[in-house]
């Protein structure tokens, strides 16, 4: 369902607009929305009880009454303004022909890397429905259950940090194996960038048909790029994804978000996203400046704040909102949630970002 065709259905029926929505379309609101980045995950101690019966994350993130229970469990708790898809960047990866696991507490495991460019001729385009056909269920279930009282999220991983995984075989601290890829045999990489873009596209098109309000697309190690092959392995199959997205659910917010980001922030500015989540190595004023007025933004509290005292949280909350403004922001940490985080420090963030309007004096905000 796009933005436009929510809103006239909300105006028809008295509901209003999802709040997430009405930032994410540049509405000036009393106070920012607020959800947060793997909010469904281990700091929770309903998740940790979960994961005892489900000890394999594909279990929990593809069996439709697990994931769909594990996605409202801080949706019942706190309340947020986005209530995120659970599930895993690499999770369409079968549907192209490649096999992987995710280890606990190790993340993705690729059976066979990608390394030839017969394995990448190999590739078959993403068919969801008949892949992922339990995406439709937990999304559709997630719509039902939250209404118009919050704003359902689905993500994606982005190509160059989905190459990486398929490339490397598992997450690196190094990514010398697809950087050796780009930098001495690129043909074959850029191949597999735009393969992926192709079904990235179609898994954000189906997510969106199946629910999904918003779509966040992560490319989580498009950081670790110097700015110049950032230009030439990230930014390219960011465009040639929302570019694609754009063609068919014009009205649907997409947000793109690069872990380590400082140095190519403006680069994510012409991804074509609609919001940009800024991470903590950059202030959000600086931020603002740098991306200009056009671009919208997310975030970007360090998940560190977290286990401080509940007077330094709500400082760095207000400190965060006044330097976003009272336009185009919604509150979030600049990465996801820490697994040892207090659960009431977790449950402060979400109660001080609501009453954000009662804190701060309308001149200053």
């Amino acid at each position: 369902m796009n933005l436009k065709h929510l809103s006239k259905e909300a105006e028809m029926t008295g509901q209003q607009v999802p709040y997430l929505l009405r930032a994410a379309r540049g509405e000036a609101l009393d106070r920012p929305p607020v959800w947060m980045m793997r909010q469904a995950g281990r700091y929770m101690k309903a998740y940790r009880d979960l994961r005892d019966r489900y000890p394999s994350f594909r279990e929990r993130s593809e069996i439709p009454d697990v994931a769909i229970e594990i996605s409202l469990q801080p949706w019942k708790a706190f309340q947020p303004d986005g209530v995120i898809l659970f599930s895993d960047i690499v999770t369409p990866l079968p549907g192209m022909g490649v096999e992987m696991d995710i280890a606990e507490g190790k993340g993705p495991i690729i059976d066979s890397p990608i390394r030839t460019q017969a394995q990448v001729d190999q590739l078959r385009p993403l068919e969801p429905e008949e892949s992922l056909p339990f995406i439709k269920q937990i999304l559709t279930a997630l719509r039902q259950e939250v209404g118009n009282q919050s704003t359902v999220l689905g993500f994606v991983g982005a190509p160059w940090t989905l190459a990486a995984y398929m490339v490397e075989g598992k997450g690196s601290k190094t990514y010398s194996v697809i950087k050796n890829m780009a930098f001495s045999d690129p043909t074959i990489l850029h191949q597999l960038l735009g393969k992926l873009a192709d079904s990235i596209a179609t898994y954000i098109r189906y997510q969106i048909d199946c629910g999904a309000q918003v779509v966040q697309m992560f490319d989580s190690w498009a950081g670790q790029l110097s700015p110049q092959d950032y230009d030439t392995f990230a930014l390219p199959y960011q465009q040639q994804v929302f570019k694609q997205v754009k063609a068919t659910h014009p009205d649907t917010p997409l947000i793109l978000l690069v872990s380590g980001s400082a140095g190519v922030l403006e680069r994510m500015g012409k991804s074509g996203a609609d919001i940009v989540s800024v991470d903590w190595s950059v202030d959000m004023a600086d931020a603002r400046a740098r991306l200009g007025k056009d671009v919208k933004v997310q975030g970007n509290i360090d998940p560190g704040v977290l286990f401080g005292s509940k007077a330094f949280i709500r400082d760095r909350i207000l400190d965060t909102i006044r330097k976003a403004g009272n336009r185009g922001h919604i509150l979030n940490l600049g990465h996801g949630i820490l697994p040892l985080t207090p659960e009431e420090n977790a449950a402060f963030f979400f109660e001080t970002a609501k009453q954000v309007d009662k804190l701060l004096a309308t001149s200053t905000y």
